[in-house]
């Protein structure tokens, strides 16, 4: 056993995890992308604190309940240009999607130009309550009108109260698209480790056993840094040609052919199983890391040591 095999190995289980979860990252994106999840959960949110308002669908003539937000030109500004689906690549067709992002200051104006407040520093409480009433019902309102029976009557400072309050709103909405797409991640790397049969235990087993091989990854290992550190970009067909260059992953369970165990007991095949099991959810458990947290990790173990690290570990 020596510290170069043990390092080869580690790097060969990197470089595994690093691809397959480029591949999750890759698919989470798209699902995120073509299901609008994250200007779903910031509409989700908004709805619930600034109100909602029937409005007719454009794309599909049905009626829908959007935030009283929706048609300020500010917020419409933020809608981000992507393609309209999978296929308009081809035509170079785009459409506005859902506002993903929203700074909270213009949150504020565009609430306050709904309630009318904008421009008008100097209100009469009795005429500053009945234009928060007349807005629909919701956390934002409730909120509002809660801050002036507590004698805050100043536009500016309602203002500001609102600018942290709506700042917290943005955040819930950024924790709770994180945590969604976190699931995405999850499930995706178990279905992907299952569907490859990929299982670390018989990975660092074969690259233990193997010089070869080793020294092979190893190789690709620091060309792949490389090329990313340059700038080239891992698409999906980099990705897949980059796996199959490595004899350690192969695309379905036939490559257990030479690994199940024969002439064996029942005791042998349970701990056959139980292995197997464990290496697959460590896998999975490994991949669903993502790819960026592999690739500084690969990164750091291709990386040569630095002088002052060279002479420290001579002294």
């Amino acid at each position: 056993m020596s510290y170069s095999q043990i390092l080869e190995v580690a790097i060969g289980l990197v470089l595994v995890y690093y691809l397959l979860g480029s591949i999750v990252s890759w698919i989470t994106t798209m699902i995120i992308e073509m299901q609008e999840t994250r200007g779903m959960v910031l509409e989700d949110y908004l709805k619930k604190t600034v109100g909602t308002k029937t409005i007719e669908d454009l794309k599909t003539g049905r009626k829908k309940e959007v935030n009283i937000l929706a048609d300020q030109y500010q917020i419409k500004s933020l809608q981000p240009i992507r393609y309209k689906n999978l296929w308009s690549v081809f035509g170079a067709v785009t459409e506005s999607k859902m506002v993903e992002k929203i700074p909270a200051s213009t949150l504020v104006d565009a609430f306050f130009d709904v309630t009318g407040l904008t421009g008008r520093p100097k209100v009469e409480a009795t005429e500053l309550k009945n234009m928060i009433k007349a807005l629909p019902n919701s956390e934002g309102k409730q909120a509002m009108l809660k801050w002036i029976d507590q004698g805050v009557t100043n536009v500016n400072t309602l203002q500001a109260r609102a600018n942290a309050y709506f700042t917290g709103i943005i955040d819930q909405a950024a924790c709770k698209f994180k945590a969604n797409a976190r699931s995405f991640v999850i499930i995706l790397s178990i279905a992907i480790t299952l569907v490859l049969g990929t299982d670390s235990i018989q990975l660092a087993k074969d690259l233990w056993n193997n010089a070869e091989l080793r020294a092979l990854t190893a190789g690709q290992a620091n060309v792949l840094v490389q090329q990313t550190e340059a700038g080239q970009q891992l698409d999906l067909d980099t990705i897949i040609a980059e796996l199959d260059k490595l004899s350690l992953v192969k695309f379905g369970w036939w490559q257990m052919a030479g690994a199940l165990p024969t002439d064996a007991n029942a005791m042998d095949w349970v701990s056959f199983v139980l292995l197997k099991l464990l290496g697959l959810g460590l896998t999975a458990g490994a991949v669903s890391q993502g790819s960026s947290f592999w690739y500084d990790l690969l990164k750091k173990l291709t990386s040569p040591p630095s002088k002052g690290n060279s002479e420290e570990s001579k002294s």
